[in-house]
């Protein structure tokens, strides 16, 4: 049986934790960064977990996650 192709897309957006979660970068922080709050700066530094509602959905896409 040949391997399953993950989505490239998916591989660069998202990682897997130890316990199976899947991490994520917050939106939102490429450009136009003038427009947004200092709060929603500080808000968005670092990784967040992807919601549960979503988690099937990135799963399917990383087969081998």
């Amino acid at each position: 049986m040949s391997k399953l192709k993950t989505k490239s897309s998916m591989k660069r957006r998202f990682r897997l934790t130890a316990s199976g979660k899947i991490k994520r970068n917050h939106a939102g922080k490429r450009h136009f960064m003038r427009r947004r709050t200092k709060r929603f700066i500080r808000n968005t530094r670092g990784t967040t977990l992807v919601d549960a509602a979503d988690v099937k959905m990135v799963k399917r896409l990383m087969p081998y996650g």
